[in-house]
């Protein structure tokens, strides 16, 4: 990117930022959410993207609903883009945080979260991320977090300054692994965005209904420390700029003590709690990024599972033969929804896309 478009980015998005400041937050997301009405309208092959990621993960769904989950996953996602990340600093802060974020079902995680030791806090693109990291930082609990940077500077520069301004330490994930070890052994808590694509050299673990790629280095890190991983997000209330803090698994040293491959099971695990967050607020999930771009190597030679993958997914605590079968697969075979269901997959809690 040249010197003149990071510029142009920067100023345009100082620009909203600034139009958007003197308005109620709940006021700019209805606004932010017709931007993004429009963008899913002329974005269409983003759109089919992301309602094929639906499909693979809630089958059950009518298509129509499936396509009315993307419009208002867009919607979020502006509203995350143009208003949260710059309201967040101006309206949260150390007196007044509990009035746009409550404590969900935190109780399993606070020990972690209070403790003197260290401990790996994991969530995905569900909800809002950034907000998550920034609040716990705000009312007293030592977070690292690993982020990506922007390929704009000038940008980039910006939110990291809000997102350390609650006291949230981020460091970047290119050569990042000396500085998270680090914070680990002062007895610190780091938080990753797991849901991203690793590439073919990742690991494949099953999430959803296909295997998908996944960082070594959070089980690596786990298993080398003897440290929980925390799994959770921050959910959207009522389409507003209020949040709640939620728990969905919490993975203790001693639970893969004994499992023969713990990378894989730890790995495994925490992407089926990312995927809990997304059955409880699938709408608030970014279904338009790629999270099943990459395919294992047998996938793409296209030969069948081998028998060792086969072998390690069947030792899953959660695996049946019925979601096995599915995941073996290739990655654009229709989806059978009764292999989710039979795996004892959540139901969604809003009303809106229960199924049955």
């Amino acid at each position: 990117m040249t010197r003149a478009a990071e510029l142009t980015q920067y100023a345009a998005a100082r620009t909203v930022a600034a139009l958007l400041s003197p308005f109620d937050p709940d006021q700019n997301l209805e606004t932010a959410r017709t931007v993004g009405r429009l963008y899913a309208h002329f974005s269409k092959r983003r759109r089919e993207r992301a309602r094929l990621g639906v499909a693979r993960a809630l089958p059950d769904l009518s298509e129509d609903l499936q396509r009315r989950i993307v419009a208002e996953s867009i919607g979020h996602m502006f509203g995350l883009f143009m208003v949260d990340a710059f309201a967040m600093p101006d309206r949260v802060g150390h007196e007044n945080w509990h009035e746009r974020v409550r404590l969900g079902n935190v109780g399993r995680a606070m020990k972690h979260l209070t403790s003197d030791r260290p401990a790996i806090f994991v969530t995905g693109h569900v909800g809002n991320w950034e907000i998550l990291g920034y609040v716990l930082a705000l009312v007293g609990f030592r977070m690292t977090a690993l982020a990506r940077p922007l390929a704009n500077r000038p940008l980039n520069d910006w939110l990291l300054g809000v997102r350390q301004k609650s006291g949230l330490k981020v460091i970047t994930k290119w050569g990042a692994t000396d500085e998270v070890q680090k914070v680990i052994e002062s007895g610190g808590k780091v938080g990753f965005i797991a849901d991203q694509n690793a590439g073919e050299d990742g690991l494949f673990v099953p999430f959803f209904s296909r295997l998908a790629s996944t960082y070594k280095s959070i089980p690596l890190l786990a298993l080398r420390y003897q440290i929980p991983v925390v799994c959770g997000y921050a959910r959207r209330l009522d389409g507003a700029f209020r949040y709640e803090l939620r728990v969905t698994d919490v993975i203790e040293p001693e639970e893969w003590a004994n499992e023969e491959d713990p990378v894989f099971f730890v790995g495994a695990r925490f992407n089926r709690a990312i995927e809990w967050m997304i059955r409880e607020s699938p709408e608030q999930y970014l279904w338009v990024h790629r999270r099943w771009n990459s395919r294992p190597k047998h996938e793409r030679e296209g030969k069948p599972l081998p028998d060792r993958l086969a072998r390690r997914i069947g030792a899953l605590p959660w695996m049946t033969p019925e979601l096995l079968a599915e995941l073996a697969k290739p990655i654009d075979a229709p989806v059978e929804p009764a292999a989710l269901r039979l795996a004892g997959a959540p139901r969604a809690l809003d009303p809106r896309y229960r199924v049955g």
